[in-house]
């Protein structure tokens, strides 16, 4: 399998450098010095830039400004985001517009897709369900009026929706009477909807979003199977995608800290014991790698192949839950002191590491998935 990048997402990938290249973790609010959300909003001088350089329409169509690139290319741009620590909605809303191109019907790509590429119009995805441990999609119901052309009415609870304070549109997953699974597309002021206040592990600020008799028009609802599945799968992707370049940074910092710093007038990075440990990291940064690209891949290809998507998407959620916490935690102990130093941007690398795992899950849960799929392909 050739893993070479085209041209079209290396230089996407360029771009991104481009514009992160002046974005300091320094400057990033640090968790450990706020008693509420670390910034009122995202860096909304950023997100211009980035839309500016075409960034935030990788995944649109040419018909809509967007550069009509995959699921790789966007993984490459959120890849430099995330050694940045880029207080951004990057990855939900370009995973939920991609979603609206794909899935939605010609009204809604209109008005959207094109105004979003400007940064005009900013999405999120609402995926972690009522507890952050059920199904998101079966934690709001949605029930059509009769009629053609007739309002859907939602009603339930999403927790920890990242971004909601911010994003003028927010995808709510939710099931029908029948067993289906709609996208709602719900306007963050809206009647019957209400937000509440959350904080997330990195010390953003989340919002519990509370559905009553919320009322959605027709043309604002993707009725199409395997549109959540498809949203999800990239979804989870981008983070492991995040979790990359987070780790790909920290494990830098780590090498650059203990070439500097000597023991017995020795850099502690000539000692065995640092170098195995090192070692051990970059494996994982490496594992981590290739089955991202395996996973982005499969989504960007299509739902071919001996195995679905999912089981690809499960392999990458394995080790970048696993791999970004021993990369952090093999950090902090080659840092010493300084690794828990408010002053020095480690514990914020570790904090959003933290956020990170807890949004893939358990890795043994997705063993588990996995292998329910395997034993469901073998027995077919």
């Amino acid at each position: 399998m050739d893993f070479t990048f085209s041209e079209e997402q290396q230089a996407a990938a360029e771009a991104a450098r481009g514009v992160f290249a002046d974005v300091a973790p320094d400057a990033v609010p640090s968790p450990a010095l706020t008693t509420g959300a670390v910034a009122d909003g995202f860096d909304r001088a950023l997100w211009a830039r980035l839309a500016d350089a075409d960034l935030l329409s990788l995944l649109s169509a040419e018909e809509y400004g967007g550069a009509g690139l995959d699921a790789v290319a966007l993984c490459l741009v959120l890849r430099e985001s995330a050694k940045v620590l880029a207080r951004v909605p990057l990855l939900e809303s370009s995973a939920a517009l991609a979603a609206v191109q794909a899935y939605g019907g010609p009204e809604l790509r209109a008005e959207l897709l094109e105004r979003a590429g400007l940064g005009e119009v900013v999405l999120t995805v609402a995926a972690n369900g009522r507890t952050g441990h059920d199904p998101a999609e079966l934690a709001v119901t949605a029930r059509r009026e009769e009629g053609e052309g007739a309002d859907w009415i939602l009603d339930g609870v999403q927790t920890a929706v990242p971004w909601a304070y911010d994003a003028d549109y927010v995808v709510v997953p939710a099931h029908t009477a029948a067993d289906r699974t709609v996208l709602a597309l719900v306007p963050r002021v809206h009647d019957g909807a209400a937000l509440g206040e959350q904080f997330s592990t990195s010390g953003e600020r989340l919002g519990e979003l509370r559905l009553e008799s919320a009322r959605i028009a027709a043309r604002d609802v993707i009725d199409v199977e395997g549109a959540w599945e498809w949203l999800r799968d990239l979804l989870t992707t981008g983070t492991c995608a995040l979790a990359l370049g987070l780790g790909e940074r920290v494990l830098r910092m780590s090498s650059e800290y203990t070439s500097k710093r000597e023991q017995f007038g020795f850099p502690v990075a000539t000692f065995q014991a640092v170098a195995v440990q090192a070692a051990d990291r970059y494996i994982d940064l490496r594992a981590m790698e290739v089955t991202l690209w395996q996973a982005a891949w499969r989504i960007a290809a299509g739902a071919g192949g001996t195995l679905p998507v999912a089981g690809d998407v499960a392999v990458a959620k394995i080790w970048a839950s696993e791999g970004v916490r021993r990369v952090v935690q093999t950090a902090q102990h080659l840092h010493g002191g300084f690794g828990a130093d408010v002053d020095y941007p480690l514990h914020r690398y570790h904090a959003w590491a933290k956020h990170l795992e807890l949004s893939l899950g358990p890795a043994a849960a997705h063993e588990e998935a996995l292998g329910d799929l395997l034993a469901a392909h073998s027995l077919g």
